[in-house]
């Protein structure tokens, strides 16, 4: 994760440690390698508020990775859901939630995942922007890294796109350089288009595969979030959505490829529409939403004892969730090795 600038948005932090409002609070099911003192939240938080990192919260944030899936469910304060994935919110277990839906859900924010990794304001592009020098500097044709091999049209488009021109793979999928690389965003810099597919598609479901070329110029050649246009401007990159089939979606980066007044002319378009940060990445809006979230009383969800938490139809939906998860993994396995 990457370290972001707070916004000039009219929030002003203390200038006294002492004077920021202390907020019990605790991590709970993060993935391993997490830092609960050194992440994305608790250094946008940090600026406002002292977190005691403690046993006893007053909020949780939590999310849903591995064997701690279900620890958030030993908590009766204030449950905040958090995910990365394509993982919807589960109502009945949480009181809030940051995720990657489109919802007008009132204690919903939409965070997709790719803000925590690559800072929204480097993806601006600055009035001296040069498209031609910045193709002048690209010397190779098409980078993939992916460690993720279940996502079946990804691999096909690889092989497809190959068949035109190889194409470089450093990662743990279909990898031709004989070694994977250490920094992705290196590597990425020398090629002009980089393979930029989610591992599933799900309108909202935007992660950092395709800002990370972006903050390299190299054009990103998506697939993954039908509704990503939102967010980015489709013009400024190479979108499977706004294609027929693979094929065609092949076509199109072989015109770009050989055509350099095309290649010039997508790269002088703003990778954001209106060349503006958009709301789900601005931390000026993040931060408010946090404030609310901080200030506002409600009874938790943890402690309402209806009919329906006493007989557990409460886990319903998530274990619903859980079992579509299992069909659809075991499927690709079976798919794959068919």
């Amino acid at each position: 994760m990457v370290n972001h600038s707070l916004p000039a948005d009219g929030l002003t932090p203390s200038t006294g440690t002492d004077l920021r409002p202390t907020i019990r609070f605790k991590f709970v099911g993060f993935w391993d390698g997490f830092d609960p003192h050194d992440n994305f939240f608790t250094r946008l938080l940090q600026h406002y508020y002292q977190l005691d990192l403690c046993d006893s919260p007053d909020f949780i944030l939590y999310t849903s990775i591995g064997k701690q899936r279900k620890d958030y469910q030993q908590y009766d304060c204030v449950r905040i859901f958090y995910t990365g994935e394509n993982l919807p919110p589960d109502w009945n277990a949480c009181d809030w939630a940051f995720t990657f839906e489109h919802t007008l859900h009132p204690r919903h924010f939409r965070l997709p995942h790719w803000p925590l990794y690559v800072d929204p304001h480097a993806l601006l592009k600055p009035a001296d922007y040069d498209p031609a020098a910045v193709l002048a500097r690209k010397n190779k044709f098409c980078a993939f890294v992916v460690s993720n091999p279940l996502c079946r049209i990804r691999n096909d488009f690889f092989r497809r796109l190959s068949r035109y021109k190889p194409v470089d793979s450093a990662g743990k999928v279909l990898n031709t350089l004989g070694h994977r690389v250490a920094d992705k965003q290196t590597f990425l810099a020398d090629y002009k288009f980089t393979i930029a597919f989610e591992n599933e598609s799900h309108a909202g479901y935007t992660t950092e595969k395709v800002a990370q070329p972006m903050l390299v110029d190299s054009l990103p050649i998506y697939w993954g979030d039908p509704l990503v246009g939102r967010d980015f401007d489709t013009r400024s990159f190479l979108s499977a959505h706004d294609s027929q089939s693979l094929d065609e979606l092949v076509e199109r980066v072989i015109a770009v490829d050989r055509d350099p007044e095309l290649h010039r002319e997508i790269l002088s378009r703003p990778w954001y529409r209106g060349n503006a940060v958009p709301p789900c990445a601005d931390l000026g809006l993040i931060v408010a939403r946090w404030r609310q979230i901080f200030s506002m009383p409600i009874k938790p969800v943890a402690e309402r004892r209806g009919l329906g938490r006493l007989l557990r139809l409460d886990r319903l939906p998530a274990s619903l969730a859980s079992i579509r998860r299992r069909i659809v993994r075991k499927t690709r396995k079976l798919t794959r090795n068919a």
